[in-house]
């Protein structure tokens, strides 16, 4: 499985193209869906989905251009499916002209075993950050995508609506802590780490 990260938006929200012969996943298209597009057409690529880690505004500023040029299904946990259609509970309202507003999900998932075509990964259900917060875990390449869980030496903010540190506590050393050490970790912001690095690392939360 080949990952191509583009960060984008106003505060350079990573997002994920996942491919793996010629179909793809995205993963969190936080804005500038024009890259996005540009990338996937001009690599030949079929996305098969748009998942989302969660529903804050600068994961989802993208989301509904790339949704229609592509007609694709949105996957994102129930927890935060009225998160795409309210900018009070997106965050997008403190945007001066910019609220977001996008259409429900196609598909709510939970916590599992789960496959979109060729692609089959792991949903884990990591709130603290924000109630519906998920990690994509893809054992097979020992990689998880893990949203604004957990960062390069950082955790995710907890002072936002839902947000709750405890939570988050538990959801990084009893869910993404307990992966081997060797799986990186593909986060939302900045640059990528693993989870035995973090154990040992992280300031925040160690293992």
């Amino acid at each position: 499985m080949e990952i191509k990260t583009m960060p984008v938006g106003m505060i350079g929200t990573n997002c994920y193209i996942l491919s793996k012969d010629n179909h793809a996943l995205i993963v969190d298209p936080g804005g500038d869906a024009d890259q996005i597009i540009q990338y996937i057409e001009e690599n030949e690529l079929t996305p098969l989905g748009i998942l989302l880690t969660h529903a804050h505004f600068d994961h989802i500023g993208g989301l509904e251009a790339v949704r229609n040029k592509f007609q694709l299904n949105v996957y994102i946990n129930e927890a935060e499916q009225n998160w795409l259609t309210d900018p009070m509970l997106n965050g997008s309202h403190k945007l001066m002209g910019n609220e977001i507003i996008a259409t429900e999900a196609e598909i709510t998932i939970e916590e599992g075993p789960f496959s979109i075509g060729e692609f089959q990964f792991t949903v884990a259900h990591t709130p603290g950050h924000s109630p519906g917060s998920m990690s994509f875990i893809f054992t097979d390449t020992k990689q998880v995508f893990s949203g604004d869980a957990l960062f390069n030496q950082g955790i995710g903010r907890t002072d936002l609506p839902g947000g709750d540190l405890p939570t988050l506590e538990h959801s990084i050393k009893e869910k993404l802590y307990k992966l081997e050490d060797a799986y990186e970790v593909y986060p939302g912001h900045g640059p990528s780490t693993t989870i035995g690095f973090e154990k040992v690392n992280n300031p925040f939360f160690r293992g």
